[in-house]
């Protein structure tokens, strides 16, 4: 039910986008775009994975369409903010949103927003899937995930779990893996990666679901303990680290990043923004760059990215809805 319509509008729009391009004068419209500035909106503040990414592609894209892609910084309220605006903007092709995991989350904690993630913006292209990684502080007494869950199982309620915030990719991780292993872990949510991880090198917080390029000179350097990756096969970074799959069967988590659009963006530039972009990730210093942050090309379709737009909103409401993860 609850993918149901938005999943046949989904198939609807890049339907629509298939069919324009099949048309002689979509496509010499889509040949003039871009014939003025274009502005992707990031709704993180400057200088984390998500305004990293935004800046490669558009970097890609301004040197490639001799037009400026501009990046605009509006964060706040797990990027709700930077996506409104970019839903009620002109659907011209002139406003983009790098949109991500944390977009389908927000969508659902925060209840009262002005736009319909699925219906408000169209998916344009993937940019890169990022792993996530389980570590724990030197003193946690684990060095596998089952001597994890077995310590925890000794110890409901005290292990404290950190998060960057509430209604995070990262904290529902960590919710999934504690409906999964069936443990009880005290999560504390924190303003943000730096006062988290602070506490954890310290050893006040004991475990923490994170992105990789956040930790992987903490674990490289041996100040925390990595025990398994979150995505359901292993990492090229860390080949020998098992991912959480191993020991929970059917635990997933990643945290994907692409461009979206606002709904009823002309088809034509659609398709031309997706060519581009996927033609940006076959370049060999752009796909190095994604593995230097931890992460993997995230190349298909409007369709094919579309997919996870339903299926992470669909997953993360479950999780939210069975784990008691309230909204504001």
């Amino acid at each position: 039910m609850f993918a149901g319509l938005k999943t046949r509008r989904l198939v609807l729009q890049v339907a629509g986008a298939t069919l324009a391009a099949a048309f002689p004068r979509f496509a010499a419209a889509a040949l003039d775009y871009p014939a003025r500035p274009v502005r992707i909106i990031v709704g993180f503040p400057a200088g984390g994975p998500t305004d990293i990414f935004a800046r490669l592609i558009a970097q890609w894209l301004s040197d490639r369409l001799h037009q400026p892609f501009v990046v605009d910084n509006r964060p706040g309220a797990g990027s709700t903010i930077g996506l409104e605006a970019a839903a009620l903007a002109s659907a011209d092709g002139y406003t983009l949103a790098l949109v991500s995991t944390a977009a389908a989350i927000a969508s659902l904690y925060y209840p009262h927003l002005k736009y319909d993630f699925l219906t408000d913006i169209v998916p344009v292209a993937g940019i890169a899937i990022e792993q996530q990684v389980m570590v724990v502080h030197p003193s946690v007494p684990a060095n596998t995930v089952p001597e994890f869950i077995t310590y925890a199982k000794q110890n409901p309620g005290k292990i404290v779990m950190a998060s960057v915030g509430n209604g995070t990719t990262v904290h529902l991780a960590g919710e999934l893996f504690k409906l999964m292993a069936k443990v009880d872990l005290l999560h504390v949510p924190y303003r943000g990666a730096a006062p988290a991880l602070t506490d954890l090198l310290a050893g006040r917080a004991q475990v923490m679901f994170e992105g990789m390029p956040t930790l992987v000179s903490f674990v490289r350097e041996g100040k925390l303990r990595a025990l398994a990756v979150t995505q359901s096969r292993r990492s090229p970074l860390f080949p020998d680290l098992p991912t959480v799959a191993e020991f929970l069967p059917g635990y997933d988590s990643s945290i994907w990043f692409g461009i979206g659009a606002p709904k009823k963006t002309p088809p034509e530039i659609i398709a031309r923004l997706n060519t581009m972009i996927n033609a940006g990730l076959d370049d060999p210093t752009i796909k190095q760059r994604i593995a230097d942050l931890g992460s993997e090309a995230l190349k298909g379709s409007p369709a094919e990215f579309g997919k996870l737009f339903v299926a992470d909103t669909q997953k993360w409401a479950s999780v939210m809805r069975t784990a008691g993860v309230k909204g504001e």
